[in-house]
């Protein structure tokens, strides 16, 4: 409900108040702008459902993924593609493996993890805009629009499917429901916690090396700048979308929705011509009040 109201509201203000905000044009642009961000949120969802917070690196392990693509490009187009989604997962699964392996605290982890990852992307382009082998135009179908769809965006609905009928009709998506729910109790039911939680930031990193080929393939270059705020903006729509940050209660199509909503705000916020520093206030201002709605709501529930 908060979702939809949400969606309700910046819709009839932007509609009423703010010319071309209801045009084709600006439609276009909220598409393509929720796709970024929602693949990167729905591999979000799967850290938050675990009851690991949220990740502070998958808007730099994008970033990653972007410069691993371009540069595996010189081995043709699907080595390249592979090579940066099995990186940017590796990287995850590290992560995962330190904080339910070992009980580290996931902000402490996933902030050192963003920062050695930069730190190893400036070492290696030496702050260098990373660009395709030159002539190599093979990537370009990822920025086509069949129907006048972003192939981005049927991406991002593509892997909302997958990753929510993993987790409604799979083993391991339960596990990953349980462990949220109640870690001691999934450990008594003898689930592999460390397992569980690698494989989830796992595919998270996997998102967010998909988005980076994406962001890659759209602005045709990549710098460490590509992740952008959208790591913040990822967090909001998994938030927006209703997912507890505390675990198991969420989905990959409430975050669909959520990503939706933030776009549309971050449009609306754009078109009106507020600077960032206003956009980043309103958004974490939208965000700290959907989150203390529903932990009022959740503790209300647990009564």
């Amino acid at each position: 409900m908060t979702t939809l109201g949400l969606f309700a509201v910046i819709l009839v203000v932007g509609g009423t108040t703010t010319p071309g905000f209801l045009s084709v044009e600006n439609a276009r642009a909220v598409v393509l702008s929720s796709a970024f961000v929602g693949i990167i949120a729905v591999g979000m969802t799967l850290i938050m459902l675990c009851g690991r917070l949220f990740s502070m690196a998958l808007g730099m392990t994008s970033a990653i993924g972007a410069f691993a693509f371009f540069y595996g490009l010189h081995f043709g187009l699907v080595a390249a593609i592979l090579i940066a989604i099995a990186l940017t997962a590796a990287f995850g699964w590290i992560q995962g493996l330190i904080i339910g392996g070992l009980g580290a605290n996931p902000i402490i982890v996933t902030i050192a993890a963003s920062v050695i990852m930069g730190g190893t992307a400036l070492l290696v382009t030496d702050g260098v805009t990373v660009l395709p082998p030159a002539g190599d135009h093979s990537f370009a179908f990822l920025n086509g629009r069949p129907f006048g769809i972003p192939i981005s965006f049927l991406i991002f609905v593509l892997l909302v499917v997958v990753i929510e009928l993993m987790l409604r009709t799979t083993r391991f998506g339960r596990e990953i429901y349980a462990v949220g729910e109640n870690l001691d109790a999934a450990r008594a039911a003898a689930i592999n916690i460390p397992r569980v939680t690698a494989a989830a930031f796992a595919i998270a990193g996997a998102c967010a090396g998909v988005a980076g080929i994406l962001l890659a393939a759209f602005n045709e270059n990549a710098t460490l700048s590509i992740e952008g705020d959208r790591n913040f903006d990822a967090i909001a729509a998994v938030l927006v979308g209703g997912s507890l940050v505390t675990g198991g209660r969420g989905s990959a199509v409430r975050t669909f929705f959520g990503a939706i909503v933030i776009a549309m705000l971050a449009s609306l916020l754009l078109i009106r011509g507020y600077s960032t520093g206003v956009q980043l206030l309103v958004k974490g201002a939208i965000v700290l009040i959907v989150v203390c709605v529903m932990h009022l709501g959740d503790r209300g529930g647990r009564r």
